[in-house]
């Protein structure tokens, strides 16, 4: 398998973003850090939406992580292939990985690793502790879309909040 490049989103797709950064939003205002996601199948019927859950100390729950479970559990091989996740932010290695395990379809995102990792360095923000690759490093087979430009100013305002920094950063 080959690395394709991200696309940009389709208009098609900005609708089902636009839930993501909402739950994204959700997330945040629940004390979560600011990060949504949601599966789709090949009609285009959302079947399963969460938000990040990492404030309760399991770094593991993130939403696109519990979207490859969930789908390992309710969907046919088939039925995973052919659906595609959305999600407020680029899959990190760690969801990468799961997606590519359980063969879920496309991934369209509404921010990237790159603007996040940017955001926070100009903020003085550590780096994470796990690199911070590209889906298409972790997971070369997955046609993926993004980042929606449309999202950037918000989805940059609520990391600047889960930070501690003033929203106008």
């Amino acid at each position: 398998m080959t690395r394709r490049d991200p696309r940009p989103p389709t208009t098609a797709d900005v609708a089902h973003l636009r839930r993501c950064v909402d739950l994204a939003r959700e997330a945040l205002d629940s004390g979560d850090e600011p990060f949504g996601s949601l599966i789709v199948d090949a009609e285009g019927r959302v079947l399963f939406e969460d938000r990040n859950r990492v404030a309760g100390g399991d770094q593991t729950r993130h939403p696109e992580f519990e979207i490859a479970r969930w789908a390992a559990e309710h969907l046919t091989p088939a039925e995973r292939a052919a659906s595609t996740v959305y999600t407020s932010g680029e899959h990190c290695p760690m969801c990468s990985a799961a997606h590519a395990w359980v063969g879920l379809g496309r991934i369209v995102y509404a921010g990237s690793t790159e603007q996040l990792v940017a955001w926070r360095r100009s903020w003085g923000l550590p780096d994470g502790p796990v690199a911070a690759l590209p889906i298409g490093e972790i997971a070369p087979g997955i046609d993926v879309a993004g980042p929606a430009p449309e999202f950037a100013d918000e989805l940059r305002a609520l990391h600047a909040r889960w930070a501690g920094l003033d929203d106008r950063v």
